[in-house]
């Protein structure tokens, strides 16, 4: 007989004891390393932040004057830039707009200095022709609204720069000056309507026109009155201070147009001399001549 071999079935090997052993190695290929990241790019973007900033700090002036006759449909024109956006000087013109020829200048320049804040500007400007100390004003936007603050001043500006304008002033090619003066003037657009508070007033004096043989033929102001609170419509006044031509009106500003009704007469005697200019500025009826805007 054979002997009989008793066969002990060893032990299953513990899951956890050969997890300690380490890892187990399969075939296949290796991970890849990270890549490396290039040196130029932080080098890129540092050049193109220094170049915006120095964009943006030595903006020229003609990129103001672009904005300004863009925003003003070509009326207001800032001619021959020089300097900044933020200190510079050009010569200021008005203009009927795109395509006009009749564009009028003023003698000197305009020089203003912009400082930026937290959403807000502060503007300082003189034009040394019509004014005899800078000009302070305060821009501020914010969510559907625009707050504009003019320091108290008084300036003189030639009339004739009206005739850059377009018809009427064309026209008429007024002379004589304009004295504009404002106190605690604060305006403020709010969803497009349109809130004052303050007086702004325009004394237009001796004025001329080449449509009438009579010069001067008188001086007028012009009242722009608000509420202490900004809360009611602006009141507009047109009054005349002396002279042979009579103007007077009233006006309202409704959302973002103004409403105006008045009236022009001639004083006794001086019909005839007038008779042109009163056809032309208005609707005749007798001897008045009516006059109307929006």
């Amino acid at each position: 007989m054979r002997p009989v071999v008793m066969q002990t079935a060893l032990p299953r090997p513990d899951l956890k004891r050969s997890a300690l052993k380490g890892p187990t190695w399969r075939s296949g290929p290796l991970p890849s390393a990270a890549p490396a990241r290039s040196p130029w790019r932080p080098a890129v973007w540092g050049a193109c932040l220094g170049l915006c900033l120095a964009l943006l700090v030595w903006a020229p002036a003609r990129w103001l004057a672009w904005g300004v006759g863009q925003a003003s449909q070509g009326q207001i024109q800032l001619q021959q830039a020089r300097g900044t956006v933020w200190q510079g000087s050009a010569q200021l013109a008005l203009s009927g707009g795109a395509g006009s020829r009749d564009a009028q200048a003023l003698p000197g320049r305009l020089e203003w200095q912009i400082s930026p804040q937290w959403g807000a500007l502060n503007l300082q400007f003189l034009a040394n022709c019509c004014m005899q100390q800078p000009a302070s004003a305060r821009l501020q936007a914010g969510l559907a609204t625009l707050q504009l603050q003019l320091n108290d001043h008084t300036s003189t500006w030639p009339a004739a720069l009206l005739s850059g304008l377009g018809a009427p002033w064309n026209t008429l090619q007024a002379g004589g000056q304009l004295q504009l003066r404002s106190q605690s003037l604060h305006l403020h657009w709010v969803a497009g309507r349109f809130h004052l508070q303050g007086l702004a007033e325009l004394d237009a004096l001796n004025m001329s026109s080449k449509l009438s043989t009579l010069q001067p033929m008188g001086s007028y102001r012009i009242q722009l009155r608000g509420t202490p609170e900004g809360s009611a419509t602006p009141d507009l006044q047109l009054s005349t201070l002396q002279g042979p031509l009579q103007l007077q009106g009233q006006g309202q500003w409704v959302g973002q147009r103004l409403r105006f009704s008045g009236e022009a007469s001639a004083q006794e005697g001086s019909e005839a001399a007038l008779s042109n200019l009163l056809n032309i500025i208005g609707r005749r009826q007798g001897a008045r001549s009516l006059l109307s805007l929006g």
